[in-house]
């Protein structure tokens, strides 16, 4: 007999609580009532069909405090369709990967009437995060309670609830027991060893465990460039034109390392049924606006914003404040110039221990600088990619990417090109990538991880001591996480995780054949960039939701144009280098053929190992 949502029950007198829900204080009763209603309700009647109570019964509340928190789960069989919904991917008996489906389900690996760990627990929280975010207003016009709320016919009932102000937050639980298991696999013992990437997909969803299986691929494809490096580098100390053969190395090695990347990311999200699965509509974003209308496309009545609108504001306005943005840039390099030039005039006019070390002092303060400029522009780049209007999620993700990379890119690097093609200064230009790539691990470092982490311990100890000056007769362990964990900052997604890694290639990429050592500081980071990160992912944030992922998206192509940028570059050092000029004393033409000749070379060597993928 066909199992149906309306077979379910969901007046459950227990459950899992999967996801939490954070009503605002001053909430009224009337809406929290609706909102419970349209929660449990049953699917056919316009509800989520999930189970629903408070963190906190009567008796609790007055005990503790007035938390407006409420509990979220789902009953197996709930899941299970849920599962169907979303078009989860899972292995057959048979090893094919298909869509998941409650009537076959008996044909997929691993799964029992009796067993509760088919589903992972981030995929049953991606499951109940759909049903949440699909839940749609029918016939009201506005959210009980709150006349200026106003809804119409399809719109999303929980983006309208957090636009609104009524929800504060919605977010999935820990698992204690689960998360201490993958700790200890992880990164509670500091060895150099492979990550459980599977176990973090497990536990926190594609998205994060690509990230992570990136990182831990790019610091083992990192380890060659090391090994050649230090000895280079040992050996050619002073011989800062030495670089040819490494350089030419240095090409290969940015080109080849993305391909083979590419079919690592392939096997895995194959493994995980993410690359075959069926990609869903995408919802407008939540804060998208426009007038109200009718979508062509979907015939849903949604907000609707001219296209040409959007066109303006992206050119008349967010081009020319980043064009803006990147001439500041220029003008505070020179400004790090001028710094450097009186360094070292000052070093040469009185050739002191104090002035030698005060010639890393202008390259130190130009890297904090551009950490502080990288972070603020960041902030007006979200506020003018938000105040262009995209639609979509994705569109947005791709506006905001790109204004970062291009002034990133600018204001990282600028000063290298400058030093390299412009002054021609090998030496200086070891130093400052040197002085610009340990500076901005180290803040890195601390600034995402060590300071966040810090403060969370405190608060931490603020909020178990409150709790234990309590003298309440109730069981206050669920009551405790639940407090704590809502008071974490929010995990934003591995923009800022891959945008450092991405500078980090462009550092060892670029310009490592001047300072061969880059690739072993970036190793060094790398390692204790891993542990760090699962610090920050397990005991400093929030628990994200899961997101299915069949690839790193548009950090792929971010990462290949930096590829295509390092491969001229390194063919411009090495047709610069005393050694290929020497060979071609009276011909530059012949030289300028034969550079071009190489860079034609490893674009085809790209080109072909993009075909036999």
């Amino acid at each position: 007999m066909k199992v149906t949502l309306s077979a379910l029950d969901t007046h459950e007198s227990s459950f899992t609580p999967l996801v939490v829900i954070e009503l605002a204080q001053d909430v009224k009763e009337e809406t929290k009532e609706w909102l419970k209603n349209r929660i449990i309700t049953k699917k056919k009647d316009g509800g989520a069909q999930l189970l629903f109570r408070p963190l906190l019964n009567k008796y609790e509340k007055e005990t503790l405090e007035n938390q407006n928190l409420y509990l979220v789960g789902a009953s197996k069989i709930r899941l299970l369709l849920g599962a169907e919904a979303v078009g989860l991917v899972k292995e057959c008996n048979d090893n094919t990967m298909r869509a998941f489906t409650y009537g076959t389900r008996h044909n997929f690996r691993g799964f029992d009437d009796d067993n509760d760990d088919f589903l992972t627990m981030a995929e049953q929280q991606f499951i109940i995060k759909h049903e949440l975010e699909n839940l749609r207003a029918r016939d009201e016009k506005m959210i009980p309670g709150y006349p200026q709320a106003k809804l119409y016919p399809g719109k999303s009932l929980l983006r309208r609830l957090l636009t609104s102000g009524i929800v504060i937050q919605v977010f999935p639980l820990h698992d204690n027991e689960a998360l201490k298991k993958l700790e200890d696999t992880w990164y509670t013992r500091f060895t150099v060893k492979y990550q459980p990437i599977d176990s973090i997909r497990s536990y926190f969803g594609e998205t994060i465990a690509l990230y992570f299986g990136f990182l831990e691929y790019f610091t083992f494809a990192l380890i060659p460039m090391a090994v050649i490096g230090l000895p280079y580098y040992l050996f050619v100390w002073e011989d800062y034109d030495k670089y040819v053969i490494f350089a030419s190395f240095n090409l290969i090695w940015s080109t080849v390392i993305l391909e083979v990347w590419k079919r690592g990311c392939a096997s895995m999200t194959y493994r995980w049924g993410t690359l075959v699965m069926k990609r869903r509509f995408e919802e407008p974003r939540p804060g998208y606006h426009g007038v109200l209308g009718i979508n062509s496309v979907t015939g849903r009545e949604e907000p609707l914003y001219p296209s040409y609108k959007r066109q303006l504001r992206i050119y008349l306005v967010s081009l020319p404040f980043v064009c803006l943005c990147l001439y500041f840039s220029l003008f505070v390099m020179m400004i790090y110039f001028d710094m450097e030039a009186w360094a070292l005039g000052l070093h040469e006019n009185s050739g002191s221990e104090w002035t030698s070390i005060l010639l890393y002092v202008p390259s130190i303060i130009y890297a904090i600088v551009i950490e502080i400029m990288n972070r603020l522009y960041r902030y007006a780049a979200e506020f003018l990619t938000s105040w262009e209007n995209h639609r979509l999620e994705s569109a947005y993700q791709n506006h905001l990417i790109l204004k970062v990379l291009v002034f990133n890119f600018l204001n990282c690097f600028a000063s290298l090109f400058y030093i390299a093609f412009v002054l021609r200064d090998m030496k200086l230009l070891r130093e400052s990538l040197a002085t610009l790539l340990i500076t901005s691990q180290i803040l890195n470092q601390t600034v995402e991880s060590l300071l966040p982490y810090w403060l969370q311990r405190k608060h931490h100890v603020q909020v178990k001591a409150k709790l234990q000056a309590l003298k309440a007769d109730i069981d206050a362990t669920l009551y405790e996480q639940v407090v704590l964990e809502k008071e974490m900052g929010s995990y934003l997604g591995t923009f800022d995780d891959y945008l450092e890694l991405f500078l980090q290639f462009g550092y060892v990429s670029l310009f490592s054949c001047v300072y061969p050592l880059a690739a072993a500081f970036a190793v060094l980071n790398n390692l204790t960039e891993v542990n760090s990160d699962a610090l920050k992912m397990c005991r400093v944030f929030k628990r994200p939701f899961s997101e299915p992922s069949a690839n790193i998206g548009v950090w792929q192509l971010a990462f290949e144009t930096m590829s295509v940028i390092s491969v001229v570059t390194n063919c411009a050092l090495i047709g610069m280098s005393p050694q290929v000029n020497a060979l071609f004393p009276d011909s530059k033409t012949d030289l300028i053929l034969i550079v071009v000749a190489a860079e034609g070379t490893t674009d085809v060597t790209c080109g072909c190992c993009q075909v036999n993928q």
